[in-house]
């Protein structure tokens, strides 16, 4: 059971990534699913998460609007789309599923937790 992110990088404030999440061994197809991220010195915070109804949740309402989580059930795989970066989005990001149905309170609790991928928002 594994689930590696990917797509992390350094990028300029105002710039933009995608993040991918791949599953072998689960499925993340009707799952709820969602990605958090710890920054240096800081707690895990909740960023995004999609539940196994397709609803979305966003825990920091400094990602609204900027950040967007999608699935594609075809390749097995979530994504994190996120715009309009900036410095304080800097951060490991984390990939996560769950087993319950709905978003787990705070968007850090999840079953499984994938190993993270770096994201550097610097000029």
């Amino acid at each position: 059971v594994q689930l590696q992110a990917s797509g992390g990088g350094l990028v300029q404030p105002g710039g933009s990534l995608r993040l991918s999440c791949t599953a072998s061994g689960l499925t993340l197809d009707q799952r709820t699913v969602g990605w958090y991220r710890q920054a240096p010195g800081k707690e895990r915070e909740g960023v995004i998460c999609m539940a196994s109804g397709g609803q979305t949740f966003d825990y920091a309402d400094s990602v609204k609007g900027r950040f967007t989580i999608s699935r594609d059930n075809t390749k097995n795989t979530v994504y994190l789309q996120m715009n309009s970066l900036k410095p304080e989005d800097t951060a490991v990001y984390y990939c996560a599923r769950g087993r319950a149905p709905q978003c787990p309170t705070g968007g850090t609790s999840y079953f499984y937790r994938g190993q993270g991928t770096q994201v550097t928002v610097s000029s």
